[in-house]
């Protein structure tokens, strides 16, 4: 064993080697944090640029009177959920036409049949008796329904999507290239405007000769329930809402970008775009993400795709995903929406374990995509899933202070290097110093600039100094609880060979 460890740390290959995979894995680190930072600037400059523009949009009379206004089927998949008049109030005070917006709650009848004792009465009964209290105008645009049998929200949301269903709720007037199918969890809080914004940009897009879009993701941030969180809750729901405001909606507006500039470049040389599409896809084009809620796709591209995915943990994902490999970008909505983030740590780690089961699931997905159409941008969807997701999610926690580490040793047993010496430290102190300054102080104050336009006031301010230090120094929290409930997926499935999702349990707060 001795002359093993001599051989080990006497060979200078091997050390030299270590030297360069871990400068480039914190070269890497220090890298996407200024990417997650550039990101966030984007989010949140588009964001206050829609704010302001936000009187100019047309009125609810316009829209009434604008034949080729879209008609808005929001559907509200909920199980289990005490607190649904809230997301239900929000959605029908919105500044939208009467009969041109349709609300639609899906429950299950298991539920119907076996309501959870702790609550007052079955999600579907709670819907019933919120909509007795409405005035008759608001009555019509709500309709609650039940899913037979088992399924997860995907099975909800298509049962709601049936073409008998649609044609009784839509009088089989509409045609579905003016229909847009909205998806709100039952703890959204959205933006009232939200469906006047979509109706201006679907309306602008003749005048200015581009197609429509088909797709939209808004920003949600996970701050709604965010004065009942414990400090730890509020690090964790403030690095969750970082997520969707500095990867998921920055990835849309940029990659939106991306293309626009190569359809130039096609424009002005062909043939050198055709020699050159398959290296801009492979290595600059990225996969697009939806949320799950705060999402909007036309209904005909929606039935065109078969509908939400069903065979993973996850429909969003997925259907960004496929939505991707149709070529269709989605049109980020830079209107915000709240939701509740889980109010316990043992909930965080369910949350991320059902993710990252989706994550799984949507490897199969975009392999069977790759064979069925061998393209480069299906190939990097692929790559890019499996590297980034399937393999780092789980180990990141734990690779990236080892290598930073060793990175630091490294530096100094190659200190006769001064170049490498210099590198050796640097990068691994960039990538630290940036750890802490982008996730724990420039989200903190992004976030807090995006405050005036919450639907509803919330307030996120550190106001003591324990909350700034921990707010601070604890911000990789919840980069720890993911990768906790990431590795009780794969515990699982070594174990059982499989692993059932649960969902996010909120009747115990309002029980």
């Amino acid at each position: 064993m001795d002359a093993f460890w001599q051989w080990l740390w006497g060979t200078g290959w091997f050390w030299v080697v270590m030297f360069w995979a871990a400068l480039l894995v914190n070269g890497r680190a220090a890298f996407k944090l200024l990417l997650d930072w550039k990101g966030m600037l984007t989010t949140c400059r588009v964001v206050d640029e829609a704010y302001a523009r936000v009187a100019t949009l047309p009125d609810e009379a316009t829209l009434e009177r604008e034949p080729a206004a879209p008609v808005f089927v929001h559907l509200v998949p909920a199980y289990q959920e005490p607190g649904i008049a809230t997301t239900l109030r929000a959605l029908l005070a919105s500044r939208y036409p009467h009969g041109k917006l349709h609300v639609v709650v899906v429950t299950r009848e298991e539920e119907e049949r076996a309501p959870h004792p702790m609550m007052a009465a079955s999600t579907a009964e709670l819907v019933r008796r919120f909509r007795t209290e409405l005035p008759p105008w608001q009555q019509k645009m709500l309709t609650v329904i039940a899913m037979p049998g088992e399924g997860r929200k995907a099975r909800q949301l298509n049962h709601a999507l049936r073409p008998e269903f649609l044609t009784t709720l839509l009088d089989g007037q509409h045609d579905p290239a003016r229909v847009f199918v909205g998806v709100s969890d039952a703890d959204s809080i959205p933006d009232p405007n939200t469906y006047r914004w979509i109706a201006a940009d679907v309306l602008a897009a003749p005048a200015a000769g581009a197609p429509p879009n088909v797709a939209y993701q808004g920003v949600t941030l996970s701050l709604a329930n965010f004065d009942r969180l414990d400090v730890r809750g509020r690090v964790c729901a403030v690095q969750q809402s970082s997520i969707f405001i500095r990867v998921s909606i920055a990835r849309l507006i940029n990659e939106r970008r991306r293309v626009a500039w190569f359809r130039r470049v096609a424009a002005w040389a062909p043939g050198l775009a055709r020699v050159v599409r398959p290296v801009f896809e492979l290595g600059f084009r990225r996969s697009q993400i939806c949320l799950g809620h705060h999402e909007f796709v036309r209904l005909d591209t929606l039935q065109s795709l078969g509908l939400f995915p069903t065979a993973g943990a996850t429909e969003d994902s997925t259907l960004g995903y496929a939505l991707g490999a149709r070529g269709i970008l989605i049109q980020a909505l830079p209107l915000l929406e709240l939701v509740d983030m889980p109010e316990t740590t043992e909930k965080m780690v369910r949350q991320n374990a059902r993710w990252y089961k989706g994550v799984l699931d949507d490897a199969r997905f975009l392999r069977a995509t790759w064979r069925a159409r061998s393209s480069a941008f299906n190939l990097a969807q692929l790559c890019r899933h499996v590297g980034n997701k399937v393999i780092e999610w789980p180990i990141a926690a734990a690779v990236y202070p080892v290598l930073g580490f060793l990175g630091w040793h490294l530096a100094y047993r190659f200190a006769h290097h001064p170049v490498w010496f210099v590198l050796g430290v640097a990068f691994p102190s960039i990538a630290l110093g940036l750890t802490i300054w982008v996730g724990g102080i420039v989200t903190q104050d992004l976030i807090e600039s995006l405050t005036p336009h919450f639907p509803r006031p919330v307030t996120i301010a550190r106001t003591t100094l324990r909350a700034k230090f921990w707010g601070t120094f604890r911000c990789q929290t919840y980069w720890l609880l993911a990768t906790r409930g990431a590795w009780r997926v794969l515990w699982a499935l070594a174990r059982t060979g499989g692993f059932e999702p649960a969902k996010t349990d909120r009747v115990a707060r309002h029980g």
